[in-house]
């Protein structure tokens, strides 16, 4: 299930300020590579490139401002879901993807989540729903 997840909503993504010490290390990380690996560091950019980068941290140690864990919130949804009736496996991922963007702070799921709240009033106002 957490194939369809791109990598980036995993790391924060922030560039580290490297140190002197450290970027001396990174040339010579780079220069010690094979070429195939160097490669990749090109088509990335060199100064793109991290080699310190963080660890991931595993998901259930991420939590919201709730403190529940991502898969604590898409459990509690399905269930709350499965009682309006079934629903579908696209569904079920659609849920996991956004709990995943909006504990996670991806601006790309924050815009969704803030459009969906919006349209939602709109509906309210225009007596579409109650």
């Amino acid at each position: 299930m957490y194939s369809i997840i791109p990598a980036t909503v995993f790391r924060d993504g922030t560039p580290q300020e490297l140190t002197d010490e450290q970027e001396q290390l990174k040339r010579d990380i780079y220069e010690k590579m094979n070429p195939r690996r160097r490669k990749f560091v090109d088509r990335i950019g060199y100064e793109n490139w991290d080699p310190f980068q963080k660890p991931n941290e595993p998901l259930d140690m991420r939590m919201d401002v709730t403190k529940r864990t991502t898969q604590q919130l898409v459990g509690a949804f399905l269930r709350e879901a499965a009682r309006r009736g079934p629903y579908s496996n696209d569904y079920g991922k659609g849920a996991l993807q956004c709990a995943l963007g909006v504990v996670n702070k991806d601006e790309k799921y924050q815009g969704i989540f803030d459009f969906c709240l919006w349209y939602h009033e709109l509906l309210k106002q225009e007596g579409h729903i109650e």
